[in-house]
């Protein structure tokens, strides 16, 4: 699995660093120091708390460009993802919001980091920022002219968007995998800070067969157990910030909390694997 080849490991818990307000948005403060401070303080922290990977991401841009960011958050991206990966030793990826995938690679590529994300990467979706159309040729084109092994981890049905026609989970990952060639799909629930049915979540699987499927939103202490029954693994943000609010910074023992959680939960389900191995050879 790509998770394997990326994190060590098969079911990562990958923590995400919101940014704060960078050049040319609407809240952009001004002062690019302090958001180098706050995405610093939040790379440390969940470091320090276990996780086995960083998304990085330009969350509080809002309201969102729909394609192309604008030069200036690029150049501040680099600077900033190239500063965190010499703060921590920890796979790094790339999430520019709403959906500039291509600039996710060209900084991926130059500071080093191991993977992407793209909100939408096949098919069509109506969102707050209009009509996305998905373009997994260019992307994985541009990803072979930069020449470097990035992974892409595609959301299917994103949050914050309706697909415009059948929403059929099956088809759609089935199709972001074979036809669009994504290392690894995520799941989420409609928007920010809500989690993906467990319904949603088993058609995921059976579709991806060995593509890993991580959720993408909504993952706590309290449901992260069920959860991983059907994912290989976890992207994490609301939950694990101070109250649990999304617009805090990242609390450290939060994200000790429910990374000791995702870690006994898949020894249990190892254990139950290798008791029922053995109790079918018995029969």
């Amino acid at each position: 699995m790509i998770t394997e080849k990326i994190f060590g490991k098969k079911n990562p818990v990958i923590g995400v660093v919101h940014l704060l307000p960078l050049p040319t948005s609407a809240r952009w403060g001004g002062n690019l120091k302090a958001v180098i401070e706050r995405a610093e303080q939040e790379a440390t922290a969940l470091a320090a708390g276990g996780v086995d990977g960083i998304i990085i991401e330009n969350f509080f841009d809002a309201p969102f460009t729909k394609e192309r960011v604008d030069p200036a958050v690029v150049s501040a991206m680099t600077m900033i993802v190239d500063h965190i990966m010499s703060l921590v030793m920890l796979p790094i990826g790339l999430n520019v919001l709403r959906n500039d995938a291509r600039s996710s690679l060209a900084i991926a590529s130059c500071v080093g980091a191991s993977f992407i994300r793209v909100n939408v990467y096949t098919g069509v979706m109506a969102t707050d920022q209009g009509i996305i159309e998905g373009n997994a040729h260019e992307i994985q084109r541009y990803r072979k002219e930069i020449g470097q092994d990035i992974a892409i981890f595609a959301d299917v049905l994103v949050k914050h968007a309706h697909p415009l026609g059948t929403p059929n989970i099956t088809v759609a990952v089935k199709d972001t995998i074979e036809r669009g060639l994504a290392d690894a799909v995520i799941l989420s629930g409609w928007a920010t800070g809500l989690v993906p049915s467990m319904e949603e979540l088993e058609l995921a699987k059976l579709a991806a067969n060995n593509t890993p499927i991580l959720i993408g939103s909504g993952a706590t202490l309290e449901n992260i157990g069920d959860l991983m029954n059907y994912a290989d693994g976890v992207i994490v943000a609301s939950s694990i910030k101070r109250n649990g609010d999304i617009s805090e910074t990242i609390d450290p023992s939060r994200v000790s909390q429910f990374v000791e959680t995702v870690e006994a939960t898949m020894i249990e389900m190892s254990s139950a694997q290798k008791k029922g191995k053995k109790l079918s050879k018995k029969n």
